[in-house]
């Protein structure tokens, strides 16, 4: 199997989040993809498919993976059933510690108290 062969599913979540400018180049071995997606969102899911194929720290793809500059810095989210706001900071950061950030833009006190249909702030 080959190194783009391996990715197959890297290369159709890019085109399928609205991809553009998407250059796939394979060199001795290693993967060479670039592309820009629409917003943060996209971006840290084409990271989590790279990292669920080829681990947390794969050598055989290099990805300039960048965002295009429309994107607001702010957006928001609308609490649903089984959310948290850890659940939440992963999927728009990568990260669920960075939960509070979420909870300090919207003036949340205790971050284990939010309500289905919510609207948060996410910056």
């Amino acid at each position: 199997m080959s190194v783009q062969e391996k990715y197959t599913g890297v290369i159709s979540l890019i085109n399928q989040s609205g991809g553009r400018e998407v250059t796939v180049v394979e060199e001795n071995g290693v993967l060479k993809v670039s592309a820009t997606v629409p917003s943060p969102t996209e971006k840290i899911k084409v990271w989590n498919e790279i990292k669920r194929i080829g681990g947390e720290s794969p050598s055989d793809i290099m990805a300039d993976i960048r965002m295009d500059s429309e994107v607001p810095t702010e957006r928001t989210y609308v609490v649903q059933s089984g959310d948290t706001l850890s659940k939440i900071a992963k999927e728009f950061y990568g990260n669920a510690n960075e939960y509070m950030k979420i909870a300090e833009a919207n003036g949340i006190s205790n971050p284990d108290k939010i309500n289905v249909g919510q609207e948060l702030r996410i910056p």
